[in-house]
């Protein structure tokens, strides 16, 4: 190419002093700068070609111009973190944003691993099982009051073994005559209903559901013949060889309680000291 055939690609100015190539093409400073320089993010000015471009996700600063959003403190060449896409220099990010670990209490350097768990951060050499102190890391764990425990440590220190299906309860449960339940293992003797939700009876240290325990062991009212189970302290009477709930207990003749009271009785019926008066009694 001879001089008089090396001109600016653009404004075809000769090029025998500065120029500047693009794409193997060659352009005087001025029109370089015109056509391709960036604009500054922070002061909206052109970067030259004569000044350093600092480019981050596709934004540009000038070099003077890479300062941190807070303290103004310059960015180039220095490590840096991104906030609500502002830049901060690592001390300041450091001390105002990053989390603070919740067993040593420092802060857990931006581009650290950081394990979080319930809300809490813990640096990754932190975050480690109660009992035998090595790093949990991703692995399945126990959290308890007293802290965290991956699974075997807690199984041989704190879990108790279900009475049904002998099974290691991590959490809930229940407890039925002293021993250890899963809330689903936790059924009805009779009908194998979940009862951890439900009313219940006991027998011979077994759980019932009412209408299992009502069906085969409550005795009947000679009333009413429904169930008189006693639930919830609910009152009866006894005699002889009959129950009645204390709301059955009345009357035959004139339906008055004889709750507390004297009665007479006559075949299977009872009656009230007036009403009974005139019928031959046994009592």
């Amino acid at each position: 190419m001879t001089t008089a055939q090396f001109d600016c690609q653009y404004c075809m100015a000769s090029l025998l002093g500065k120029y500047v190539l693009k794409d193997d093409n060659p352009y005087c400073v001025t029109c370089y700068d015109r056509i391709f320089s960036n604009y500054c993010e922070e002061c909206k000015e052109p970067i030259k070609s004569d000044s350093k471009d600092l480019c981050y996700k596709g934004h540009h600063w000038h070099e003077g111009c890479f300062n941190c959003a807070k303290c103004n403190q310059s960015l180039a060449e220095k490590p840096f973190a991104a906030k609500d896409e502002c830049q901060l220099c690592s001390e300041y990010y450091s001390n105002e944003c990053s989390s603070k670990c919740f067993h040593c209490k420092k802060t857990i350097m931006p581009g650290s691993r950081k394990m979080e768990f319930k809300g809490n951060y813990w640096h990754e050499t932190c975050f480690v099982c109660k009992h035998c102190q090595q790093p949990i890391g991703t692995k399945p764990l126990i959290s308890i009051e007293s802290g965290n425990y991956c699974v075997p440590c807690f199984e041989m220190e704190f879990a108790h073994y279900c009475s049904f299906c002998k099974k290691v309860i991590t959490s809930g449960g229940i407890m039925f005559c002293g021993q250890p339940w899963h809330k689903e293992c936790f059924l009805c003797r009779g009908c194998r209903k979940e009862l951890c939700e439900e009313e219940f009876m006991s027998r011979d240290d077994y759980p019932f559901c009412l209408d299992c325990y009502n069906h085969l062991y409550a005795k009947k009212c000679a009333t009413c013949t429904k169930p008189i189970t006693g639930f919830r302290g609910a009152k009866f009477i006894c005699f002889q060889d009959r129950q009645w709930h204390s709301e059955c207990f009345n009357c035959e003749k004139c339906s008055v309680s004889l709750v507390g009271e004297g009665f007479l009785t006559h075949n299977k019926e009872i009656f009230c000291h007036k009403c009974g008066s005139g019928v031959d009694t046994d009592m």
